[in-house]
């Protein structure tokens, strides 16, 4: 399991307990403050990313230092995890209250509003986390039509999320001053800083999710649609086989490749019996 499971979830899934979303934690000033900046401040978004592209024309033992100073800080303040939606289900199992807003990723990155992410809370209508959404004064925050934060019943978060999946975007959860779990959000590798600082840049900022991903070869019929929706490249396909086989040491276990695989060809394994992808976070 990833470390946040033994720091947070003793033992278990950190971001299936329920604690970690408590709204007590969301008293704790230095963490309110820290999500009002960073929802009401996407040029510091903007220029964070900037600064990474700089980063690649340094020495790569520089890169290294920074990478790793880079990740431990962001461990305590703002870190990820990838979920597949079987876990996504589970945590709006639990939860109270779900609001949708829209992506400051997407703002940075395409300077268009995309409702990708999702405030969780254990409050009743979005709890204090909304009341932090509607205490700042940004349209990107809640959309064009001023009607302030957009609450959704569990079924339709589902029901969006899964159409999402189709999308070929990837779930993960994220903490606001760690174990504190503010948001669900949906990923890719072009749009979303967060996938692009881990993934482009190698300077991590999630998790890999507890799972892995296989693909059984006597229902595979070789359409190759999982490669398409893959965003972290650990598809390959056989030639001579007509098959799809997905590498564990890749793989970062989201389980989107799934939504269409009309054949239910692939499955999630647990990432700790898989040994080539079990110590791989």
């Amino acid at each position: 399991m990833c470390e946040f499971c033994m720091k947070h979830g003793e033992g278990e899934k950190w971001y299936l307990q329920a604690k970690n979303y408590s709204e007590d934690l969301l008293s704790d000033v230095k963490r309110r403050k820290f999500l009002e900046g960073f929802v009401s401040d996407p040029d510091a978004l903007r220029r964070g990313a900037e600064s990474m592209g700089d980063l690649k024309k340094t020495p790569q033992f520089l890169r290294g230092l920074v990478s790793r100073m880079f990740t431990r800080k962001m461990k305590k303040v703002h870190f990820g995890q990838v979920v597949p939606i079987e876990d996504i289900q589970k945590i709006f199992g639990f939860v109270n209250s779900i609001v949708r807003v829209a992506c400051i990723c997407r703002q940075v990155t395409t300077s268009q509003e995309k409702r990708y992410c999702y405030g969780v809370s254990m409050g009743p209508n979005g709890g204090k986390l909304a009341e932090i959404f509607r205490g700042l004064d940004q349209s990107f925050l809640s959309g064009p039509d001023d009607s302030g934060s957009e609450t959704l019943t569990k079924e339709e978060a589902l029901e969006a999320f899964h159409a999402h999946e189709k999308e070929g975007l990837c779930h993960s959860v994220w903490t606001f001053h760690t174990p504190f779990i503010g948001g669900i959000c949906n990923c890719d590798r072009s749009d979303c800083l967060a996938m692009r600082s881990t993934l482009t840049h190698a300077m991590p900022m999630m998790f890999r999710a507890e799972y892995v991903a296989q693909v059984d070869p006597e229902k595979c019929a070789g359409c190759r649609e999982c490669m398409r929706l893959c965003q972290f490249g650990a598809v390959t396909y056989s030639a001579t086989n007509k098959k799809a086989r997905i590498d564990a040491r890749w793989c970062y276990g989201c389980g989107v490749c799934r939504a269409v695989c009309k054949q239910e060809a692939i499955g999630l394994q647990e990432r700790a019996q898989v040994p080539a992808a079990a110590n791989l976070w």
